[in-house]
């Protein structure tokens, strides 16, 4: 088996390396720090792209078109700034005012932050295929997991019939000149759409795929959890009762989950392939824990971590010591080397 084609961690341990990513683009607004995160993701993404398959988009190109766009939009309107590079009529609803280099300089740091957060998603789903992502979801919500999983999958095939039809039309002499034009083209599409539907209907009933009716039981218990945990709300918040507002809180939270579990253990599951925790989960989880300490932490470096650009634009703090800590990031490239050692380690052998 190819190894770029099973995940090479415990899919826990990507959701707990997507939480650090986002949690550390979402705290630091540093351009410097932003920056540096978002080549660690993309690096990480491009590396855990299987051979062959396409990136849909590419976080490092994608970054660039939103710093430009977030910058100019910011920088068009919000007028502040001690900076002024030009102004705009005052007569201009929203744009007129002056166009300040800190405005332009915010917007391209949020543009920035925008970039690191698609390289985060684009390199957790490089590495997680569908099958491990739907096997993180409770029990009691399986099915309706592998409905929203099939419809997410749909989107590309359904981009690619759409492809297979223009060509198609476009031999037998097929034109675009108007929207009246285009009924030729989403006739043929919505028939092969439902047609991929109903063989997937007929599959998954061939299966015995179907969502179960939960008892009457379950369905009550799960209706009084969560209206214990709504009256629970509004006894604290509205009338101030505390300590018996926890308490419906927490019995509705109990009951709420009780039913889920009891709900779950009455869904079979089987797995094709079984993900065991190992040492490499855990140099993973290192190196995401140590840039969360790093984020979290109050010592002298996280002051770096906060800058505003209003009303003065300066040059950004830089440490070098949190910068080395946000590299923890990279760590699933080093667990990637593993299955490759191991595979020349044993070719070695053989040989002998």
């Amino acid at each position: 088996m190819n190894p770029a084609s099973s995940p090479a961690l415990h899919p826990i341990s990507w959701v707990a390396w997507l939480a650090v990513a986002i949690s550390a683009i979402t705290i630091t607004r540093n351009p410097l720090y932003l920056l540096l995160i978002l080549l660690a993701l993309a690096l990480v993404a491009e590396i855990e792209r299987p051979a062959g398959r396409t990136r849909p988009i590419d976080p490092i190109l994608f970054a660039a078109f939103a710093v430009t766009i977030s910058g100019l939009f910011n920088a068009v309107s919000v007028h502040y700034g001690d900076t002024v590079m030009l102004r705009l009529p005052a007569s201009w609803p929203l744009l007129g005012g002056p166009i300040t280099l800190e405005a332009l300089a915010y917007g391209m740091t949020n543009g920035l932050a925008l970039g690191a957060l698609i390289a985060a998603f684009a390199a957790f789903g490089s590495a997680l295929p569908v099958g491990a992502l739907l096997r993180l979801v409770p029990r009691a919500f399986y099915p309706l997991a592998v409905v929203v999983a099939i419809a997410v999958t749909y989107v590309p095939l359904t981009i690619r019939q759409a492809r297979q039809v223009r060509e198609a039309q476009q031999l037998r002499g097929h034109q675009m000149r108007s929207w009246r034009d285009g009924l030729p083209l989403l006739l043929p599409l919505l028939i092969g759409g439902l047609e991929r539907a109903l063989q997937l209907a007929e599959a998954l009933a061939a299966r015995g795929f179907a969502a179960a009716r939960p008892p009457e039981r379950l369905r009550l218990l799960l209706a009084g959890g969560l209206a214990s945990a709504f009256a629970g709300v509004l006894l604290r918040v509205a009338w101030g009762q505390d300590l018996v507002g926890a308490a419906l809180i927490l019995l509705g939270a109990a009951m709420t989950l009780a039913v889920l579990y009891v709900a779950g253990r009455r869904t079979p599951r089987t797995h094709y392939r079984i993900y065991r925790w190992g040492r490499y989960d855990a140099l993973a989880l290192g190196g995401a824990g140590l840039a969360l300490a790093a984020l979290l932490l109050p010592w002298p470096a996280r002051q770096s971590l906060f800058y505003v650009t209003y009303p003065t634009l300066r040059a950004p703090p830089f440490d070098p010591l949190l910068a080395t800590a946000l590299l923890g990031l990279l760590a699933p490239l080093l667990v990637r080397l593993r299955p490759r050692v191991n595979a020349k380690s044993k070719i070695t052998k053989g040989s002998q």
